[in-house]
This record gives C-alpha cells, structure tokens and sequence, in this order.
C-alpha cells in the first residue's frame, strides 16, 4: 500500500506557473505508475499527465501537452507536476494517483490509490 500527499497549489495569474509535488510513502515508490488527474466543480476527472513506473513514458492529453511537465524523482519518492503558461480553465483540485497494475494507466479506473488533492486556482 502506498500513501500519497500533494502540495504546491494555490492561486496564480494566469501565463504564471505552479509546480505540484507528490509524495509517496513506503519503499515500493518504483513499482508504480503515477498520474495526476483534475477535477473541476460539475465536471468529471480528467487526467493530465501520466508517467510510467521508470519514468521512460510519458503521457500526456492534448490539454496538457506543451504546458505541463511530470516527472518523477525515485530517490525521493516524489512526482512533480510542473505547470505552465496556466489558463483560468486549468483551476481545479488536482490530485495524484497510484497503481501497480499497467505499466503506464491513463484512465482513472486504472489507479488503485490516490491523494487527497491540492486546489489550483488560475485568475483572469
């Protein structure tokens, strides 16, 4: 089992940047793939990027794609999301996720553990 903690939101202008952080419990940290997902209020959770468990595949939806960035860091079992070039539409709670299962997932299904999120919120 793994426990997972994001930190780095909060309130940015938009064209600025936020780098959300992951962290991950336990010593297992390489034998997961790891995403980020978001959800905004009234809409369903969207991915936005995905990162397998060696961190040699990346995937990442047209929304993201160009502006934001994953990456992981085993040695201290963390992922990174960094984000840039933020839009007003980009606000949301973004939460990281964790399986053992494929070694890249790109659907929520797929993750069998998750954080309890981080709220970014991008103004006009």
């Amino acid at each position: 089992q793994v426990q997972l903690v994001e930190s780095g939101g909060g309130l940015v202008q938009a064209g600025g940047s936020l780098r959300l952080s992951c962290a991950a419990s336990g010593r297992t940290f390489t034998s997961y793939a790891m995403g980020w997902f978001r959800q905004a209020p009234g809409k369903e959770r969207d991915l936005v990027a995905a990162v397998s468990r060696g961190g040699r595949t990346i995937y990442y939806p047209d929304s993201a794609k160009g502006r934001f960035t994953v990456s992981r860091d085993s040695a201290k079992n963390t992922v990174y999301l960094q984000m840039n070039s933020l839009k007003p539409e980009d606000t949301a709670v973004y939460a990281c996720a964790a399986t053992q299962g494929p070694s890249i997932a790109t659907t929520a299904n797929e993750y069998d553990y998750w954080g309890q999120g981080t709220q970014v919120t991008v103004s006009s």
